[in-house]
């Protein structure tokens, strides 16, 4: 930047760490519960010959897939920054929500298309072990919620992880539902039907994550964040006359960034100097808006015409 542009910067310390870093000991425990259900209901589907327990099992390799690769995301995530990525790996995260997002409804397809073949090639469902294995299912999903419920509000990728097992304890109910009316009237397409609805829970939750994540790749205002709103606070400062290139967006769950070019009064900056109005720039924005990093240029009066061809 050319002589007499200054920036601020809100909070004073770097941009690092995910939101998601403290969950990884969760996420660790809630990806062993997984793998060990998954193996359970595999053997139980075969025994019971159960396609709801199969397909739930389905979706548990999904999610112990989308555990490891949001474990593996938070890794490079909180790895430093460095003279090329100045943001470190912190965008990891969210290619893992969006692979899991991908990889959900991927499943999804899977149940649906193996629902409706099971309703043209019916199967003797053993009613009273695929309630048992759905139980075990259950009680292993409602543990590992438990464990997320927290994470899911302050980071997508934990979120990513949390969709997914709470669409596995809500297919174990539907497994459950399902072995009980084999058991009670011998009814066989309760499990399809069972299976149909697990497909049908996935992919809406899904749709939900996946334009969250979109929004962060493309760079949209983060969540909250009302930009005319931010353009209206800095604008009432003594001696702002104008902001332009003013952007905000969202590195990754829990790191909302800022940037803009203000324009400023000489009489003004000469009267109070540069430190006192960013520090006004800055408790204006951190006082009202909830936003990790701030970087404010200040210019004077007709500068904004000189780096027309330069800014967006």
């Amino acid at each position: 930047m050319g002589a007499g542009h200054d920036h601020g910067h809100a909070h004073g310390a770097p941009v690092t760490g995910t939101a998601a870093a403290a969950y990884r000991g969760r996420l660790r425990i809630a990806l062993s519960i997984t793998l060990t259900v998954m193996v359970v209901e595999i053997v139980g589907g075969v025994l019971a010959d159960s396609l709801a327990l199969i397909a739930d099992a389905a979706h548990m390799a999904t999610d112990a897939l989308g555990l490891g690769m949001a474990l593996l995301a938070i890794h490079f995530a909180n790895l430093p920054a460095s003279a090329n990525r100045t943001f470190g790996y912190a965008r990891a995260e969210i290619l893992a929500a969006l692979a899991n997002c991908l990889l959900l409804l991927g499943v999804g397809g899977y149940v649906l298309y193996e629902a409706i073949q099971r309703f043209i090639t019916p199967a003797g469902t053993e009613g009273g072990l695929t309630a048992v294995f759905g139980l075990i299912g259950l009680v292993a999903n409602m543990i590992s919620l438990t464990l997320l419920m927290r994470g899911q509000k302050e980071s997508l990728n934990v979120r990513g992880a949390f969709l997914e097992v709470a669409a596995d304890a809500l297919g174990s109910v539907a497994v459950l539902i399902s072995a009980v009316v084999i058991v009670t009237t011998g009814w066989q397409a309760a499990d399809p039907i069972a299976s149909l609805v697990i497909g049908l829970m996935i992919v809406p939750r899904t749709l939900k994550l996946l334009r969250e994540t979109l929004d962060v790749l493309l760079e949209s205002a983060p969540k909250g964040v009302d930009m005319a709103e931010v353009r209206a606070h800095v604008l009432a400062l003594d001696g702002v006359e104008d902001v332009h290139d003013l952007h905000a967006w969202t590195i990754t769950s829990g790191m909302p960034v800022l940037s803009a070019h203000v324009v400023v009064r000489s009489d003004v900056l000469n009267a109070i100097g540069h430190e006192k109005m960013l520090h006004e720039l800055q408790g204006c924005l951190g006082d009202h808006f909830d936003v990790e990093h701030c970087t404010f240029q200040l210019e004077p009066s007709g500068h904004a015409e000189h780096e027309a061809r330069l800014c967006y």
